[in-house]
This record gives structure tokens, C-alpha cells and sequence, in this order.
């Protein structure tokens, strides 16, 4: 819902331009995030998340202005968000209040799993230049193309973290937990609330595209696109962690109408 609402906002925003366009696409995508970054690589070791977890549709649209006969100039939004819960792989939780919660290895009984909230939300405004070679009067129109990508992304975690670096040790004789680790202790780690976000942040990058389109009534077509993009963006919540990768792969259909 966020995503439909931010793309409506941006296209109220642009509405005038269309005085400006020769012509328009809307367009339903499938967004692919490369998930080549630490923070990513992190979640996908501790959690069962996986990377076909995070692949999610996306909304787009498409200022076009004509230069020439093959080329011209485009304007674009499109829209990708993705909220997924995960549980930690190979622990589970106890309660030792007033002491806090604590992870166990899961050879043991636990009494809750230990779960968090992974949202990530990628909203690329770009500029490109696109290369039509055979013009608009085929009957089948390759093109392909590329530019400058504007970033506007979000990273959130919510819920359980299990904090590695803050180890106790659990007697098994008195079945409580000591900051004090002694021999034949197990070492458990304390579980701690976390809501970590980096919001409205804005990064540079780049996109190179190909597609086709095939005309099926006068100046409007059917179109098939595939984009690669590419960006990171410097993550201030999360510290000690590299860029956060936003590049990915995006599969396009839609509509394109010359006036």
C-alpha cells in the first residue's frame, strides 16, 4: 500500500509534464535485488530468509521525449518493497528475568523462536537515453538504452537480535545464567529488542535496459523490458557494515502510448 501511494504522490507531482512528453508507459515489473552486501549476507546466514524471499513486484512509470527518429530522452519511476519476519537458524529462547532473554543453541528445548522484521523499500527515479535503431513505424520495435539512476531507499529491522559480542555462561547444576562464565558452562548470548532504520535516504547510480515493443493499435504498443540496476547507498543505523546494495534485476511488461 505505501508503494501504490508513494508512486500516486510522485505522478501528481510530474502531472504537468505531461504537456511536455511524446509519450507514456506504465508499467507492472518483478524486481530481482542482487543482495550483494554485508547487512544482506548477515540476514541471509542468522535468519531462514533467502534471496527469492526478498524478489517482489514493482510499479513503474515512464516520461518519454522524442530528440530524434531513434532517440530520446526518459523519465522514470518505479517502485519496489519487501517486508519479510524471520526466525534465527540454530537458536532458541529462554526467559531468565530479571536477567532478559537469552539464546540457546536449539540442541536444546526452547521456550519461543527468536524473530525479526527485514523491510527493505528501493524507489529509483531515473534518466536515460533510449535507442530505438528502427524507429517507431516497425512492426517490431527493439530498443535499448541507459542512465543515471536517483535512489530513494529504506532498510528497517524490527523485533528480536541476538547480541553475539554479549556472552553469558548457564550452569546446568543451578539452571540459571551468570554474567560469569566458569568451566563446563554453556554459552548463551543475550537477546535484545532492536529497531534499527536508515529512512528516506537518497544514493546515486546507474541502469542500462533492453526491451521491445510491438504495435497494436495506432501509436500505442505492448512492451517487454529487462534492466539492470545498479547502486549502493552508505547505511548510518547499522554500523560496521559496508554499503548496502541496492542493485538488482527487473523484469518489465506494459504499455507504451505515443501522442
Amino acid at each position: 500500500m505505501r508503494k501504490t501511494i508513494g508512486m500516486i504522490g510522485f505522478l501528481i507531482i510530474l502531472l504537468p509534464a505531461l504537456m511536455f512528453a511524446d509519450a507514456i508507459s506504465v508499467r507492472a515489473g518483478y524486481f530481482i535485488p542482487r543482495a550483494n552486501s554485508e547487512l544482506w549476507a548477515l540476514e541471509f546466514e542468522q535468519m531462514d530468509f533467502t534471496k527469492t524471499k526478498f524478489q517482489n513486484t514493482t510499479l513503474g512509470f515512464v516520461y518519454e521525449r522524442f530528440v530524434t527518429r531513434e532517440i530520446s530522452v526518459c523519465i522514470g519511476i518505479e517502485a519496489y518493497n519487501q517486508n519479510k519476519i524471520g526466525t534465527y537458524r540454530g537458536y532458541v529462547g529462554y526467559d531468565f528475568r530479571p536477567d532478559g532473554y537469552f539464546a540457546f543453541t536449539d540442541d536444546y528445548e526452547g521456550e519461543f523462536l527468536i524473530n525479526h522484521s527485514f523491510n527493505v523499500s528501493i524507489t529509483p527515479i531515473q534518466m536515460s537515453l533510449k535507442f530505438t535503431p528502427l524507429g517507431r513505424r516497425a512492426g517490431l520495435i527493439p530498443y535499448v538504452g541507459g542512465g543515471l539512476s536517483l535512489y530513494i531507499w529504506n532498510v528497517r529491522m524490527l523485533g528480536d537480535l541476538i547480541d553475539f559480542t554479549d556472552i553469558w555462561g548457564y550452569d546446568f547444576i543451578t539452571g540459571w545464567v551468570y554474567k560469569e562464565i566458569y568451566e563446563g558452562d554453556l554459552l548463551v548470548y543475550q537477546i535484545k529488542l532492536v529497531d534499527a532504520r536508515d529512512e528516506t535516504k537518497l544514493s546515486l547510480g546507474y541502469q542500462v535496459f533492453a526491451g521491445i515493443m510491438i504495435p497494436f493499435a495506432k501509436r500505442v504498443a505492448f512492451e517487454a523490458e529487462f534492466k539492470i540496476n545498479f547502486g549502493k547507498g552508505t547505511l548510518e543505523s547499522f554500523q560496521d557494515f559496508d554499503r548496502f546494495d541496492l542493485s538488482g534485476y527487473q523484469i518489465s511488461l506494459g504499455i507504451n502510448y505515443w501522442f
